[in-house]
């Protein structure tokens, strides 16, 4: 089973408060309808919490019962209470309003004499009927939900900036090649693209606290305009300097949404695992040589990287870099600290290595300083394809057009493939791909999304053919890498983007190489792996590097054919790719996947005034962020499968419960926001169409027809019905998908 259904299923605590929360949220929305209903002295008949059959109620002079009031009601009256007139209930001395408790969770209502959202021609004309009020005083019963929600936010939001609420950071850690982000082009000239380590301070004039807002950002921009990005960044005297990007969002492959291709910066302590995430941070551990450190019979896993020890550069005496793990913004024209981003701080010391090992410390759980030493791993060129500059597909690493096999390096717990592959089974070829690079794979797998597709596989020297489960989003549920340590190529890449939308071709695009041909020596340099793939290449190419020119490389190369012929061909490298493979350096073989994000800190320092312009500013800018994710759905730069419904929403609340009190504290006050946002929204059967009818009621004198209520009532229903069916089998399918 996924992990997110394990987790929802499991995580039973989790899930219980979130709904305790939800119903908090419900109570007091529908506390305001009740309260403003007693001051313009209509009868409230109901109050409920949830939706469908009742679990519990009380009425006062009855007491608490099992289901509804009403059968004891009846037995003690002859009748029920909301048959009996204001004069009765106080001679039989008995409450009008019956508190009940239901069993689904996705809502509640006060019922009013006279109000039925449901059915429109239940009107009365008695004096404490919702239909005598005043239209002013209607209005105010019907916008009161709303407005106590909008200040339960921001009394929420105001309690979590006096406590103080960590966020990730708004620093960049990574930036995707060829993305958004990495061909920024700067307002003010110099080099242009983001990069590792700075520090984003404003988007559009919008100061930017979090990389949350970064996200959101890039998501709700409008499709194909410009954002204009401040940035703070050390330049080469580390001074802190403010540079201002401008860059369009693109549709991201993997979430659907618009970005500009970042990833946050992470600090060098050791991930909280959780559930799900533990095989990843296990993996990530073994493969880069950090496992847990064993004393006696006891494993003492690692807790936190403190210091990155590597050779100086030209002496046999070694540099250290401490590891900055907190986010402090630097005024313009100070000195700034070194890259806060340990993932940075890594990559820099791999590059510096040149291939060689270095040393890194570590703190223990128990507290032991311990060393690791580290391998670097080759870096390969990125391979911007038209496809994937136009597309946002994913971007293949090689080495002049070539591109590694993809290995299997991990099967996801809960994967419909835990019985059909294996980590270390390379892929030979899926459905008619041969060889498939990362970017064909997606492709392949998309069209047999929800069904099975036909694999081979390299498995202990052997192809071994497959019948692979494809999950609906397209995916094997499994984490697939680079066959690093077999020379062996996909199907070639032939032509690479160019700025300005161009094209060219790669140096083995005349070749025309046969997906899975094996490289075995370049310039007469056996090759087993790409290390001594790129090695041989750089070596080759030394001299026209130091001259500025292109080079003829002669190759040997075996077709993936059953006699395995061998044959030499030229490969004409032009200068600029001889250039380009000779920038490539080394990477540190230890992923951002098993570092806690760099954090901030979202704080009134103890300052209630603060707080409270931090409460209503935040609330502010959610309910913009609400309407504007509505306004981008219908513009489609934001697809409607983004939306969540109840169970989405109680999944992620459970998540947000591990984070903290003060995280499901901020959550919940965005809920708030969303709740009051949709709920005003003119359409039929909520709060903001009731209010539109009152509206017109106001400008002419009468209510609309009942036969216009009524057909706007099925409309209202029917949309409604159906983005809840959508929202409920979207949140049921990624539950069982992992999506």
């Amino acid at each position: 089973m996924p992990h997110a259904t394990m987790e929802i299923l499991t995580n039973g605590w989790n899930v219980l408060i979130i709904l305790l929360g939800f119903g908090v949220l419900i109570f007091i929305h529908e506390l305001g309808h009740f309260m403003a209903a007693r001051w313009a002295g209509i009868r409230c008949e109901s109050f409920a919490v949830g939706m469908g059959p009742v679990l519990g109620a009380w009425r006062s002079g009855i007491g608490w019962r099992a289901g509804s009031t009403d059968p004891a009601t009846i037995a003690r009256f002859g009748k029920p209470a909301i048959e009996m007139t204001d004069e009765e209930l106080a001679r039989n001395g008995i409450g009008e309003t019956e508190w009940s408790l239901r069993a689904l969770p996705l809502g509640g209502y006060v019922r009013m004499l006279g109000q039925d959202d449901l059915d429109p021609a239940s009107v009365s004309e008695e004096r404490r009927s919702f239909q005598r009020a005043p239209v002013w005083k209607r209005m105010i019963v019907v916008t009161a939900g709303v407005t106590c929600n909008l200040i339960l936010a921001i009394a929420l939001f105001v309690l979590t900036f006096m406590v103080g609420v960590r966020f990730e950071a708004p620093v960049v850690g990574a930036v995707a090649p060829g993305s958004p982000a990495a061909a920024a082009e700067p307002a003010e000239g110099g080099p242009a693209g983001l990069k590792a380590g700075d520090a984003i301070t404003a988007i559009d004039g919008e100061p930017v606290l979090t990389f949350a807002d970064i996200q959101i950002a890039g998501a709700m921009a409008r499709p194909g305009e410009a954002l204009t990005i401040e940035v703070q960044r050390a330049d080469e005297t580390g001074m802190t300097v403010q540079r201002t990007f401008r860059m369009i969002p693109r549709k991201d492959a993997v979430s659907g949404l618009l970005a500009i291709g970042i990833e946050p910066a992470m600090s060098g302590l050791i991930g909280a695992v959780r559930g799900e995430e533990r095989e990843i941070f296990d993996s990530a551990l073994t493969s880069a040589g950090l496992g847990p450190v064993m004393t006696g019979t006891k494993a003492d896993p690692l807790r936190e990287l403190t210091e990155i020890i590597e050779p100086a550069s030209g002496a046999n005496a070694a540099q250290m870099h401490r590891v900055t793990q907190q986010y402090i913004p630097v005024p313009v024209g100070e000195r700034a600290p070194n890259s806060p981003s340990v993932t940075v701080l890594l990559g820099e010391a791999a590059d510096r290595s040149a291939g060689a090992l270095f040393d890194t410390k570590w703190t223990t759980a128990s507290g032991a300083e311990v060393t690791r030493t580290l391998q670097p791993i080759p870096e390969l060129q990125v391979l911007i394809t038209p496809a994937s500059e136009i597309n946002g597909a994913e971007i293949d690493r090689g080495l002049l057009g070539l591109v590694p096999l993809m290995r299997v390096e991990r099967v996801a717990a809960g994967s419909p493939n835990q019985d059909t592959l294996r980590p270390g089974d390379v892929l030979l070829r899926v459905e008619n791909v041969d060889g498939p690079r990362m970017s064909q794979l997606r492709t392949a797998l998309a069209s047999h999304a929800g069904g099975t597709a036909d694999v081979v596989v390299l498995r202990s020297g052997e192809p071994t053919r497959l019948t692979a489960k494809v999950d609906r989003a397209g995916r094997l549920g499994v984490v697939i890498a680079p066959a690093l340590d077999q020379p062996a190529t996909t199907g070639t890449i032939n032509r690479l983007a160019t700025e300005n939308n161009g094209e060219r071709a790669t140096a083995v695009a005349a070749l025309a190489l046969l997906p899975r041909t094996t490289v075995r020596s370049v310039a007469g340099t056996a090759v087993i792996d790409w290390v001594t793939m790129r090695a041989a290449f750089l070596a080759a190419t030394k001299d026209a590097a130091v001259q500025g020119a292109g080079a003829s490389v002669e190759i040997e190369v075996e077709a993936p054919t059953p006699a395995h012929e061998r044959s030499t061909v030229v490969l004409v490298i032009a200068k600029e790719d001889v250039a380009a493979i000779h920038t490539l350096g080394w990477e540190s073989p230890v992923t951002s996947a098993i570092f806690d994000p760099l954090m901030t800190r979202l704080t009134a320092n103890g300052n209630p005034i603060t707080a409270i312009r931090m409460g209503f500013h935040q609330t502010k800018t959610m309910v913009v962020m609400t309407y504007l994710t509505l306004d981008r759905i219908f513009r489609g730069s934001v697809g409607v499968e983004q939306l969540r419904g109840p169970v989405g929403i109680v999944h992620l609340g459970s998540r947000v419960v591990d984070r903290g009190v003060m995280y499901l504290v901020f959550f919940l006050a965005m809920i708030s926001v969303n709740l009051a946002v949709l709920n005003f929204l003119p359409l039929p059967i909520v709060d903001g169409g009731l209010f539109l009818y009152l509206i017109y009621e106001h400008i002419t004198g009468r209510a609309p027809s009942l036969k216009f209520q009524n057909a706007a009532t099925m409309v209202g229903l029917l949309l409604l019905g159906s983005l809840f069916l959508f929202t409920f089998y979207n949140d049921v399918m990624r539950l069982f998908t992992g999506g």
